[in-house]
Parts: C-alpha cells; structure tokens; sequence
C-alpha cells in the first residue's frame, strides 16, 4: 500500500541525468500486457520483501543486512554512491506515490481519519528532503575527501532508511483503513466519478493550452504543451482499469478488482496534475504580464544610475564591468521591449531576462547605496524572482512526477534543493530581502537544472524501449505507455 516499496530490477538506463531513473514502483502496480490486461499485482507485505529488497528496511538492506541499515565500510565509494542515488529515487517514489493514495484515502474518510498517515508521510518527506541536501552538497563544485563522502553517503543510506521505515509503521494501519477489498464498490465509485470529472476537463484544457500559444507564443506554452495529450493517455489507461475493476466487484472478485481500483487511482491522480498545470501556467504568464512593465522601468532607473556612475568613475579606474552590465542591461531592454511589440512573447522569460538584468546593474551600484535602499531594492526585485523560481518549481515537480517512471536522482535531487531554497527565500522575505532574494534566484536555477536533467532521463528512457517507444499512443495500447513512465506500472520492467 502507500508506504511499501517494492523494488523492481536495476535501471535499465536513462541516459540522462544518471543511471538511476525510477525503475521501482509501490502503488498502483499492474502490468499490462497488451490492452489494459493486467498481468501482475507486486502489491506484498513487508515480510515478503524482506529477504530479497533493494531499498532501506528498519533491518538494513538486502538479505544479510544488519540492524544499522548501512552498508559495511569496506563498500567501495563508486558503489556507495550508485546505491545511494538508486535508494532516493526508490524512497522519493515512495514518498510521492503515498502522498496520491493518501488524497484518496483522506476523501474517503477525512481529514482526521487519515491524520496519523498523514503525519508519518510528513516525517518521511523530511528524512528525504535532508537526504536531498547531502546529495546536492555532494553534487556541489565542492569536493569533498574520501571519508566524509563516505559519511555523508551512510547518511542518506541511513535517513532514506528511516524514511521508509516509517512508512512501513502505518502500513497495515493504512490497508484496515482503506480495506479496498470490503470497500472496493465504494472506492470503485470515487476513482470512476474523478476519472469522469477529468475526462470532462480535457477539452477545455486543449483549448487552454492554443490560447496560451495563441496569446503568448509557442515558447510560452512550451511548458504544459505535452501535458493534456498525457492526460489523455492517463485517462484511456484509468478507464481501462476502471471497467476492469467494475467487472471484477460484479463478479465478487473484490481482491481482484482493488488492484484496478489503485492503478486508475494513481491514472487519474497524473491526469489531474497535467491538467492543473495548464490552469497554473495561464495563472503564472497573466501575472508575469502584470508586472514587466514595472520591472522594466525599474531597470531603465538602475540603468540611468549605472550610467551616472561611470560618468563618475575616477580616470583610470576600471571600468569594463561595469560597461558590460550596462550593455547586457541595455541589450535586455531592447529585445524585451521588441518582442512586446512585435506581438506574442512569453512573459515569464522576459521577466527574468529583465530581472537577472537589473540584478547585476544591482550588484554593481550596491557599493554606492546604503543598506536601507540596498534592502528596499532586493524587496522589489523579490517579488519578480519569487514568481520565475515558483513557475519553473511547478513545471519541474509536474513533470517529475508525472515522467517518474524515467526520472533519476540528479533531477530529484536539483529539485528538491530549489524547494528548498524558495522556502528559505519565502522565510527570509519579510525581514531580509536580499538574502531572500539570493536564494530565490538559486532556486529558479535549480528548478531549470531539474527540468533539464528530467527532459534528459526521459528522452533516454524513450530510447531504451527501441522505434516504437514508449507505446503510448491512446489507440493502440491503452495507455500503457504513458503508464510505464508515470511510474503507475512496471511494465516489462517487473522482475516477477
């Protein structure tokens, strides 16, 4: 159920971001084979897991574990490293996969029925949230010696652990409450209502999506382009396993139909965040508009007092730094203003075009103002950079999440630290502005590392499953394929 990780084989390759990409999965897990069939439930209890898991138990790990959870030191650090990043994107996946089931368990029964889960998937974030820091302080320009990586290694092997743990704690809680095979007419009910409801959405989605590029430009609408085509996929995949489940609970075979019932879950779960981030991203683009203007006559100000300091500069003294903010901001200026009026454009670009413009005419006149107009300047340029950095998170947690089937550690790790840091900015932001403001800005270019890397691990997991692909056409295989990359199945990937 929600908390348990099942491992399947090792990645068969991403050819991105690193060689860890989801391969295991722990609910809905059916394999498909052909149309909507479903070949295997690798649903097991954790005493069934035991012997043979890949991922961190509170016995430690693998067959002969023992009680620390951590691999003996003799491990070498290539290995240690491969295992670590196999175990976060094992524990990230059961983390995100609880959080869904949870939505449904906490419709179905409410808020305080469903509060000790709650709370035990909250600490689990927080063991992999820190798990997520010591990867990217161990992924930093930084290089740490032999045995502190080793200790920080442990670390994660040891929280991820915990994390997991955790989640197994509640797990029988979580399937007495749930109880899919009692209650599977109900449940039945609720994931076939959603799954109606979302079907309704797609066309007003499909219709969002051409007035994004019809308004603001292909680039703009880039983001959540592919998004309703998955949803569709998504939903011709949980449509499947609905009528399978409903066949299943009129032949009393409640058992059998729990597995559909949690597969059309977690389909319905994927359409409905691709279909929200087309909502999202209008929300994001209209603000964005909103505010360029502003932010452009900001820069225009900073490049005039920018000018005025070098007219000022004394004779002899360097100056090429500063012309060359001057003429990147000028350049900005320019092209921004050009795309504005030569029609469609995307305004979360041009926002942070002008934005890291203005930033560094900041940086260069910081010297000559006090610290309260220094302050009262990062305060008004946070604003900007808190909006690009939440529009670049969003894009990048939906498509890892929805893509984590293919997504490795790297990706996870660039994104969970970007939360991280738009948190900490948004701590900051009421009584240090420039503080917030620097972590804001690194969060906006760790959520676009994310995307990045995630984009990569996709198009080389695309690759590995040869000229067709994924198979996710919605005519021809159900969905199966989007289904494979969601995460939602294993797939050919399930070791049996």
């Amino acid at each position: 159920t929600t908390p348990a990780i099942t491992p399947g084989p090792a990645d068969p390759g991403t050819g991105g971001s690193d060689s860890t990409g989801a391969r295991d999965f722990i609910l809905p897990v059916a394999v498909l084979a052909g149309v909507g069939a479903v070949g295997a439930y690798a649903y097991a209890r954790r005493k069934g897991r035991a012997a043979t898991r890949t991922t961190p138990a509170a016995t430690g790990w693998g067959r002969d574990a023992g009680a620390g959870g951590a691999p003996e030191p003799s491990t070498p650090l290539p290995e240690l490293d491969a295992q670590t990043k196999q175990v976060l994107v094992d524990t990230d996946d059961a983390v995100r996969t609880s959080e869904e089931e949870l939505g449904f368990a906490t419709a179905q029964f409410g808020d305080e029925a469903a509060k000790p889960f709650t709370e035990a998937v909250a600490r689990a974030k927080d063991e992999l949230t820190q798990s997520f820091r010591l990867r990217q302080q161990l992924d930093d320009a930084f290089p740490e010696d032999d045995a502190t990586r080793r200790r920080m290694l442990e670390e994660i092997l040891r929280r991820c652990a915990a994390a997991n743990e955790g989640l197994d704690t509640v797990s029988e809680d979580f399937d007495r409450l749930r109880a899919l095979e009692r209650t599977a007419p109900q449940a039945l009910a609720t994931v076939d209502a959603t799954h109606q409801d979302l079907a309704g959405r797609v066309e007003a989605a499909d219709s969002g999506v051409a007035g994004l590029r019809e308004r603001y430009g292909e680039g703009a609408a880039a983001p959540v382009a592919a998004d309703v085509e998955q949803a569709k996929d998504r939903l011709v995949f949980a449509g499947s396993a609905v009528e399978k489940a409903r066949t299943a609970v009129d032949g009393g075979e409640n058992s059998r139909a729990a597995v559909y019932i949690r597969a059309a879950e977690g389909a319905v779960g994927q359409a409905g965040t691709l279909l929200d981030s087309v909502d999202r991203r209008a929300a994001e683009l209209g603000e964005a508009a909103r505010k360029l203007p502003a932010a452009l006559t900001e820069t225009e100000t900073d490049l005039a007092d920018a000018g005025g300091l070098l007219e000022g500069t004394a004779e002899g003294a360097s100056t090429a730094d500063l012309r060359g903010r001057i003429a990147r901001a000028e350049t900005v200026l320019a092209d921004v203003r050009g795309a504005m009026a030569a029609g469609p454009y995307d305004p979360i670009d041009a926002l942070r075009r002008t934005e890291e413009a203005d930033a560094a005419l900041d940086e260069a006149l910081a010297g000559a103002r006090d610290q309260e107009r220094g302050e009262a300047k990062a305060r008004s340029l946070l604003d900007q950079a808190m909006l690009t950095a939440r529009s670049a998170i969003g894009a990048a947690a939906d498509f890892i999440t929805t893509n984590r089937g293919a997504v490795g550690s790297q990706a996870r790790t660039r994104l969970a630290e970007a939360q991280r840091r738009w948190e900490r900015a948004r701590e900051l932001s009421a009584t240090d502005a420039q503080g917030a403001l620097a972590e804001a800005r690194q969060a906006d270019a760790l959520a676009g590392q994310a995307m990045a890397l995630a984009e990569q691990d996709v198009r080389g997991f695309g690759s590995m499953q040869g000229p067709g692909g994924l198979g996710g056409t919605r005519g021809g295989s159900g969905g199966m394929g989007g289904a494979v990359l969601g995460g939602i199945i294993l797939g050919g990937l399930f070791g049996g």
